[in-house]
């Protein structure tokens, strides 16, 4: 089992460094390279939290067709290098960036070609991209969602279903101070892995079964490990989920016309809802998927992957609400990047994280 890791919190105001007389000093930039997803967020301290200034979201399926040849393919690869060549024009035109930093996440790690990837990355937009650890991303994106944890319950389930992985942490929820991590985990499923392994439309139920069925096993032994079910029986733990998967649930569940993060982020579901939702979308077609605007065709052949792995969730530690965060790692990012220069944050049980 790893060692209890401290993950910072926002701490009163540093005599240091005023964060509001700071405010217009510095930004900071995080790209976070995932399996599915390209993302920039470019944003400035200041005292309760940070200030979105600009961001940017791009579907480039990185990890396409890794599941089957093990290497990032050469259509992939131009996809995520004209996504990142977009945020660094985004960067270079804000001339007060202090500090930019980017992290790729499962495809890099896994394809045998990842490093190569790193290289071109840099030749071709001069942006430099981390291969983060499972263990890392997980902090990274416990970080980030610090604001929406409950202090009132001891323990935590954060989870993130990615493209290519699903990352699972458990940490230690004191009543005051930094939340701990005591053990993640990462899951070598994703919602484009498992898509591309059962690919039908639309899913029968034997094939989304199989789908849970690849899931449930890691479950098994991580709750075995640290005895979270016992720890769910006494009511102690809460769960905390970020993910396109979750985030499109809860856009789903409140009948939203168009996705609005202020709505999605921070809400909270009963399982009950969660079930709907997701028997709703099961039952679809892919095109009445695409259909949906909080969906969109980039979106839609994966998300039924998705709630099969959140279902495995849900039946192996019966919490009975979830939590959704429109955020993670790079709020991460920005907040390390933040602390690390000496900014201190004042308290505050409302999340952080605010757009200009």
């Amino acid at each position: 089992m790893a060692s209890p890791i401290a993950i910072q919190t926002p701490q009163a105001d540093s005599p240091r460094k005023n964060a509001k007389t700071l405010v217009h000093q510095a930004l900071y930039a995080a790209i976070d390279l995932g399996t599915n997803n390209c993302r920039l967020l470019v944003a400035k301290p200041c005292p309760r939290g940070i200030r979105v200034v600009d961001s940017f979201s791009r579907i480039v399926r990185l990890g396409e067709g890794l599941t089957q040849t093990g290497r990032l393919s050469e259509e992939a690869m131009d996809r995520a290098v004209e996504a990142l060549k977009i945020c660094a024009d985004r960067i270079d035109k804000r001339e007060n960036i202090k500090v930019v930093r980017g992290v790729a996440t499962e495809a890099c790690r896994r394809a045998l070609n990842g490093e190569y990837f790193v290289g071109r990355v840099k030749r071709e937009t001069g942006l430099s991209l981390e291969a983060i650890t499972p263990f890392e991303e997980a902090s990274l994106a416990l970080r980030g969602c610090i604001p929406l944890l409950d202090r009132r319950h001891k323990r935590a389930l954060v989870f993130d279903i990615g493209g290519g992985s699903t990352e699972l942490l458990w940490a230690e929820i004191p009543r005051r101070g930094a939340p701990k991590v005591i053990d993640a985990i990462s899951l070598p499923h994703g919602v484009v892995t498992l898509t591309e392994n059962f690919d039908c439309d639309p899913v029968p139920q034997q094939i989304y079964r199989a789908m849970m069925t690849k899931v449930e096993g890691d479950l098994m032994r991580f709750d075995r490990d640290h005895q979270i079910s016992e720890e769910v029986a006494r009511h102690r733990v809460q769960m905390l989920g970020t993910s396109g998967t979750v985030t499109t649930l809860g856009a789903v569940h409140l009948k939203l016309e168009q996705y609005c993060r202020s709505k999605v982020d921070g809400l909270f579901m009963d399982f009950d809802d969660l079930d709907s939702a997701r028997k709703l979308l099961c039952h679809m077609t892919c095109e009445d998927r695409a259909a949906i605007p909080a969906i969109g065709p980039g979106r839609a052949d994966l998300v039924v992957a998705g709630c099969a792995i959140l279902e495995a969730l849900c039946r192996r530690w019966p919490v009975g609400r979830l939590r959704i965060a429109d955020r993670g790692i790079r709020e991460g990012l920005l907040l390390g990047m933040m602390t690390a220069d000496g900014y201190r944050f004042g308290r505050s049980r409302q999340p952080n994280c605010a757009s200009s």
